[in-house]
């Protein structure tokens, strides 16, 4: 028998669209949660069409809402409204990541949902939060990561400030909203007799500020120093050398050389001891300072040397480096491979026959490998009957 899972009594109403809320509920279905996600009928969550390059569900809506159940609620009507509210008297946490006033206005705001269940967990995602002079704006994880300080920041110092390849706002909201709820949750368990107010039921998470809160020492610098950082391209503000190179045979690698003794490795390594011995180059201060000059030594050597052989080199020397992979290369790799972070399952493609495809395991790592994810996202109104039966009588809307 399987071992039980850290979250198998938890039971999460998904009132989520997109990625910031459906990310939070993928991370509590993870280790075991029941979630129940809500979809409005015939299209569903607008995810299942993003990147969809063929078939009728996108491998985006696959990866973020596995081991979730789909049940089909108009909550356009009164009674898709009622049903999520008897949903909710049998749930531990109502996820939702609507514009600020949306459940309220339809009748199903905090103090309604409490009274249906006086025990709720409310975990709420949206731009800028439930309160404050910008709470009704409306807003995705790209004006998030403009507003939180980190467009600012990413791209070449001689070009208008660009995105990552992913959104690492709805992410990382995603990622304090599971934070927050398993934290009310066990707030709840402590204490079981004294129920906690509804207040601190609420959890308000805010795309902007998710993004804030991991732009580091940005504004204590800032008030501290007048230092306002800037774009460095693929280095790091004030730390060197820590770079990508391309190496001879195209492919590049990231090698991060930053720390004093490791430099000494480093630029020995690479055929360079001058450097090493360079008094002006034995902190981080000097070597930031001349950070030009030591990626033009350390591009010159890599344009010397295949990938793995620049790779070999480094790492008999313990000098930190890594190839910069694509998914084709992840696919493969022997490391994700050794802790179950490839997993695979027959999906519909398109084609006439389902295909095997590998999706990410599960983070963080309970044990010594992957969880197994149990099931990928599902069609739409999958599990409609089965919620219906077990929570609202059978009745058919």
């Amino acid at each position: 028998m399987s071992r039980p899972l850290p979250l198998s009594d938890i039971r999460v109403l998904e009132l989520g669209n997109y990625i910031a809320a459906p990310t939070a509920g993928r991370l509590l279905a993870d280790f075991g949660a029941e979630v129940i996600k809500v979809e409005r009928p015939h299209t569903g969550d607008e995810l299942r069409n993003w990147r969809l390059y063929a078939g009728t569900t996108s491998m985006l809506f696959r990866t973020i809402n596995r081991n979730k159940k789909s049940i089909v609620l108009d909550l356009r009507t009164e009674g898709g409204r009622a049903d999520v509210l008897a949903l909710a008297a049998h749930c531990d946490v109502v996820l939702e990541n609507f514009r600020p006033g949306t459940l309220e206005k339809w009748g199903l705001g905090p103090e309604v949902l409490d009274a249906a269940n006086p025990n709720l967990v409310i975990t709420r995602i949206s731009a800028f939060g439930q309160t404050g002079p910008m709470s009704q704006r409306p807003g995705f994880a790209a004006v998030a990561e403009a507003f939180g300080g980190l467009r600012e920041l990413v791209g070449d110092p001689d070009r208008p400030p660009v995105r990552t390849g992913v959104s690492i706002g709805d992410s990382i909201a995603g990622l304090y909203a599971g934070f927050g709820t398993v934290m009310a949750l066990l707030a709840r368990h402590r204490d079981p007799e004294n129920p906690i107010p509804l207040s601190d039921r609420i959890i308000d998470v805010a795309l902007n500020e998710s993004i804030f809160s991991v732009m580091e020492s940005l504004v204590p610098d800032y008030l501290a120093y007048g230092v306002q950082r800037t774009r460095v391209g693929g280095r790091m503000e004030g730390i060197a050398p820590s770079n990508a190179y391309t190496c001879s045979d195209g492919k590049s690698i990231v090698v991060a050389g930053n720390s004093d003794a490791i430099f000494q490795r480093y630029m020995h390594a690479i055929g360079r001891p001058e450097l090493a011995a360079d008094p002006a180059l034995s902190t981080n201060e000097g070597r930031w300072i001349r950070r030009d000059e030591l990626d033009d030594a350390i591009g010159a050597w890599a344009a010397q040397h295949e990938r793995e052989e620049a790779l070999k080199i480094l790492d008999d020397v313990q000098v930190p480096a890594g190839p910069i992979l694509t998914a084709a290369d992840i696919a493969v790799d022997e490391q994700y491979a050794a802790r179950n972070m490839i997993q695979s399952f027959a999906v519909d493609t398109g084609n006439l026959e389902p295909k095997q495809v590998g999706f990410p395991g599960v983070v963080p790592v309970i044990g010594d490998a992957s969880l197994p994810v149990r099931s990928i996202g599902p069609d739409l109104g999958e599990h409609t009957d089965e919620i219906r039966a077990r929570f609202l009588d059978g009745v058919v809307r």
